[in-house]
């Protein structure tokens, strides 16, 4: 049985270890959280099937993974509070791999604390985690075993796709993928609202705003076409669709959406820059 400690029981932390876990359902994983708020910490454990320890320390003793699921802020503190147990671990020749997923975070920033030995995983994943249909971006330092880094990616893979790229693309990624799905969710609730402003109930607005979002992107996946191919595909001259798409470029649409994803990349950059 594979042992995952998770840090923190926060949105994406929960999502990330309920995907893993399928909410209790993989008996082959054994996963234990910890998180100061013990009442959320007892909400997530029992919502996913996990243990619950009552210090990071303590998660940090025998997992073979762990994941470190808090904020930029204060993983500082965190590190160091389990510094000293992975160095004993390191020593004994049974090192865990930490697998972080704070943006701004590097590998080498992460074991300047930990030591420079230590295994280090860096991870962006994204909601659809949660329903195993999401995306994690990953990278692995030079003390993860070609083992340890398949298996990772294995579990990882309950939650959805896997993509191991180098880390310097981490922040384009978290621009992209790791914020862009909260823009994908507004973009279906306008379309909901489009349907209810010409005359749909809300129920089935939302329904055909969402299944036509799902069903375009396996089209994108699918088919192997460009959106735009696509696009072009569904607009005929003169019709519905080409005239909602002008309504659409008068709202700068496009270059709107590219400015989100650029300044949740900025944003990145300068947890980066500024040392978290």
């Amino acid at each position: 049985m594979t042992k995952i400690a998770c840090i923190g029981s926060g949105n994406m932390g929960f999502t990330l270890m309920a995907g893993i876990g399928q909410s209790g359902k993989n008996t082959k994983i054994k996963i234990g959280i910890t998180d100061p708020d013990t009442e959320k910490a007892q909400i997530t454990a029992e919502a996913i099937g996990a243990d619950i320890f009552n210090s990071n320390a303590k998660a940090a003793e025998k997992a073979a993974y762990i994941f470190l699921a808090v904020k930029p802020r204060v993983m500082k503190e965190v590190l160091e509070e389990i510094t000293p147990v992975i160095q004993k671990r390191l020593t004994g020749g049974n090192a865990p791999v930490l697998i972080s997923m704070a943006a701004g975070w590097t590998i080498a920033e992460i074991q300047a604390i930990a030591g420079n030995e230590t295994p280090v995983a860096r991870i962006m994943p994204n909601t659809p985690a949660l329903v195993s249909e999401g995306v994690t971006a990953l990278a692995v330092s030079p003390q993860v075993s070609a083992i340890k880094a398949a298996e990772l990616e294995t579990l990882l893979e309950e939650a959805g796709e896997v993509d191991r790229i180098e880390e310097r693309y981490f922040n384009a990624i978290t621009g992209l993928s790791g914020s862009g799905s909260a823009f994908v969710y507004m973009f279906i609730d306008a379309l909901a609202d489009g349907g209810v402003l010409v005359g749909l109930p809300r129920n089935k607005a939302m329904y055909y705003a969402a299944q036509t979002v799902l069903g375009a992107t396996a089209m994108v996946m699918e088919t192997g076409l460009q959106p735009s191919q696509l696009k072009d595909m569904v607009c005929s001259p003169g019709g519905t669709t080409i005239t909602g798409v002008a309504a659409l470029e008068a709202g700068a649409f496009k270059s709107t959406v590219m400015q989100a994803v650029n300044a949740a990349w900025k944003r990145a950059q300068e947890l980066t820059d500024n040392g978290n």
